[in-house]
């Protein structure tokens, strides 16, 4: 570990239910990275991992999905297995972060596509309702936040609690060295201001996201759907 990770804040779940002054599981947070580039030096995948060491520094649980081998969305692959692999870890997280460069002024079609496989119901399973969620971008010139805008559309469709932080780092290619590391700067800094924000968001609403995204609507549903089942004396 270089000195950029010595100087990391401290966190724990422990020590954000303190400050917090909460109770809840003490199990690590679960986060998912997702990134929008197939390109081998990706620099959404730098920073991508380099999401995951600060948020394991932390005490999180990081899985970043490597998006190489999705199939395109066509309504139809359900079965594949990348598609499926994507659905199982995007229920077992707790939390996402979601980076993707500007293309054309919005997010890569590779990013899209992710999120296109990911339902918003799978039965009872709702893959993404009530997850936390941080959204960043890496721009090739001068710093953009028309990404970072979108996705915050986005995980408001998905049903998502966005975090109020984000970060857009501006010409990307000069903030990673050689072996992929992030240089030490004030962009640096922005991402782990949003990554510990997260972790504290994750902390604390994990235990309560089914409480404040319970829906009147779903609820009306389930019981119309019960006095159905009961009316054709479906078990």
């Amino acid at each position: 570990m270089s000195f950029i990770d010595d100087d990391l804040p401290a966190h724990s779940v422990a020590s954000v239910q303190e400050a917090l002054g909460i109770r809840g599981a003490a199990h690590p947070p679960r986060v998912l990275v997702l990134y929008g580039s197939l390109r081998e030096r990706s620099f959404s995948r730098l920073l991508a991992e380099e999401a995951e060491r600060v948020l394991r520094a932390f005490g999180a649980e990081v899985e970043v999905f490597r998006p190489h081998g999705l199939p395109v969305f066509d309504r139809t692959q359900h079965d594949h297995p990348e598609v499926q692999r994507l659905r199982t870890l995007s229920v077992w997280s707790e939390g996402h972060v979601w980076i993707s460069p500007e293309q054309h002024g919005s997010m890569t079609a590779a990013f899209k596509n992710q999120i296109d496989w990911i339902p918003l119901s799978d039965g009872a399973v709702r893959p993404t309702q009530g997850r936390t969620l941080a959204v960043m971008q890496v721009c090739g010139g001068s710093q953009s936040f028309n990404t970072v805008n979108q996705l915050r559309v986005l995980g408001r469709w998905m049903r998502m609690v966005t975090i109020p932080n984000q970060s857009s780092v501006a010409k990307a290619w000069q903030e990673f060295d050689d072996a992929g590391r992030m240089k030490p700067s004030s962009y640096r800094d922005r991402i782990v201001d949003v990554l510990e924000e997260l972790f504290r968001f994750t902390v604390l609403l994990r235990d309560r996201s089914d409480a404040l995204t319970l829906r009147y609507s779903e609820e009306k549903q389930k019981r119309e759907e019960g006095r159905l089942r009961k009316g054709l004396g479906v078990d």
